[in-house]
């Protein structure tokens, strides 16, 4: 399959991941936040923000159901070391390490954190990022939202440098708007995503067109 996008750090897929994945080599890292059935994309964003309005980012139905358990076992073929978000709604094996995002969300209906379900020997751990509409932990650099289920850029580096330092290609096979592949260009790691909605393989090769910023990762 010919990708949507493709430069020295990333390639993108418009395809659905189960054209894509067949044809591929097994990744170091499944880096993936999947949807989990709870209709996030079907507008519910537009009814919170109680500091000011909300975007609207449309509504669709990708996030009405949960992906079906054989899916999500093929998915996680694709790669050595695991890390899944939303892995709580999932029937995934027991874990001595969970990933922990603490939201710092305040007074509002969103989940006080989120779970990333991984397949990694060690603890859980913890990282306290603030991700509350126009409320981030980092005001001067502020991530720009394009999708409804968005993680923090800062929150999915911090995902990486989790897993083992020899992770060197890092997969997400629900991309959405490119977040997981830009943390992996800015550590300097190879990434390739794959998103269904053109719209965001167009914002996520945006963003991997942009030159790698300088940073300093969250504390592992």
């Amino acid at each position: 399959m010919t990708p949507h996008y493709e430069d020295d750090a990333a390639t993108i897929f418009n395809a659905d991941c189960r054209d894509v994945l067949p044809d591929l080599e097994i990744s170091d890292l499944l880096l993936t936040d999947p949807p989990y059935g709870i209709g996030e994309a079907a507008g519910r964003n537009k009814s919170r923000g109680p500091l000011a309005i909300s975007k609207d980012f449309g509504t669709a139905s990708w996030d009405n159901e949960i992906i079906d358990h054989g899916l999500m076992g093929f998915v996680r073929t694709s790669a050595v070391h695991q890390i899944i978000f939303g892995g709580n709604y999932y029937d995934l094996p027991p874990t001595s390490c969970w990933l922990v995002w603490d939201k710092e969300n305040g007074a509002t209906d969103f989940a006080d954190c989120e779970l990333a379900w991984t397949n990694m020997r060690k603890a859980t751990r913890l990282i306290r990022w603030r991700w509350q509409g126009m409320l981030q932990a980092d005001m001067k650099d502020k991530d720009y939202r394009w999708h409804p289920t968005q993680k923090p850029l800062a929150v999915m580096r911090w995902c990486i440098i989790q897993a083992p330092e020899t992770v060197e290609t890092v997969l997400d096979p629900f991309m959405g708007s490119g977040t997981t592949l830009r943390a992996a260009k800015d550590l300097g790691r190879k990434a390739i995503g794959i998103e269904t909605e053109e719209r965001y393989c167009e914002i996520a090769a945006n963003r991997m067109a942009q030159s790698v910023m300088a940073l300093e990762a969250p504390d592992a």
